[in-house]
């Protein structure tokens, strides 16, 4: 068993993340950031809970969604290993209207 202390993971950089378990295909892992995130879409559903604040946001497979901490943040994040999809799917996502609003962390 491995124990990991949350509160005291840093990254070398903004979204850098400390790979915690692959459970047949879905990654765990938790990420260190100070900056925001891309607007990005995941071909499958994602989970991730902001452990400063006990926010938990579910982003529905093909929900285009971005994150913006405000200072130092750490990201609990579940998902389909592999699954984030790029600009291209941003502007499909967009002209079907499939959008969660930007998740501002409070610190």
């Amino acid at each position: 068993m491995n124990i990991i202390r949350s509160a005291a993971f840093t990254a070398d950089r903004a979204w850098g993340a400390l790979d915690i378990a692959n459970l047949n295909g879905i990654t765990v892992r938790l990420h260190w950031t100070d900056q925001p995130y891309r607007w990005h879409v995941n071909d499958g559903e994602e989970v991730f809970a902001v452990l400063e604040t006990g926010d938990v946001f579910h982003a529905a497979a093909g929900t285009e969604h971005v994150a913006h901490p405000l200072g130092e943040a750490r990201i609990f994040v579940i998902e389909t290993e592999g699954s984030v999809w790029w600009p291209a799917a941003v502007r499909r996502c967009r002209a079907d209207g499939n959008r969660l609003r930007a998740a501002r962390f409070i610190r």
